[in-house]
């Protein structure tokens, strides 16, 4: 993909609302080899919590080469954080305003024709697999990781339940 496209797709997503124009997120792109020592990372992870065993057991490798060939079939992984701020309140207002500028970013992708998969998965909790990929578990919150590339297909529309579920209207 063209590097100029994702670029552009980061910086629609910047548009997103932000209280103070204080644009808190940060994005880490993980592609061509770099998602080498990104997908190294997830699998270490994955083992230091428990979701995958340590063993070099013929099932367990063919698990790891398995999720390993696929997380490096996507073209880019684009981990999404931010400084944790101490307030709860400034905490609260920074991890919206990312969200919003993943949103958008999201929406922005779309019309490039490009699939954007915000993923939250538990090896973003890890503070160990935090370190691995350079960062401070204790000082930037990751708030996803996003998987991104041009789909092979498009799934069925799902639809919404009607908004009338999910708006109560108070006028006393």
């Amino acid at each position: 993909m063209d590097e100029a496209i994702l670029k552009d797709i980061f910086m629609y997503g910047s548009y997103a609302p932000t209280h103070y124009m204080k644009e808190p997120w940060n994005i880490n792109l993980y592609q061509e080899k770099g998602r080498v020592a990104f997908v190294d990372a997830i699998i270490a992870s994955y083992q230091r919590i428990g979701m995958l065993k340590k063993d070099n057991d013929a099932k367990t490798v063919k698990v790891i080469d398995s999720m390993s060939s696929f997380l490096l079939e996507i073209p880019h992984h684009a981990l999404i954080y931010f400084k944790k701020e101490a307030e709860a309140v400034r905490y609260e207002e920074d991890y919206a305003a990312v969200c919003a500028f993943i949103q958008n970013a999201q929406l922005a992708a779309w019309e490039y024709g490009v699939g954007m998969l915000w993923t939250i998965t538990p090896y973003m909790h890890d503070a160990g697999f935090a370190a691995d990929i350079g960062l401070d578990s204790n000082e930037v919150k990751i708030a996803a990781v996003m998987q991104i590339g041009y789909p092979q297909h498009v799934g069925r529309d799902k639809g919404r339940l009607p908004i009338e579920e999910k708006l109560k209207i108070i006028t006393e």
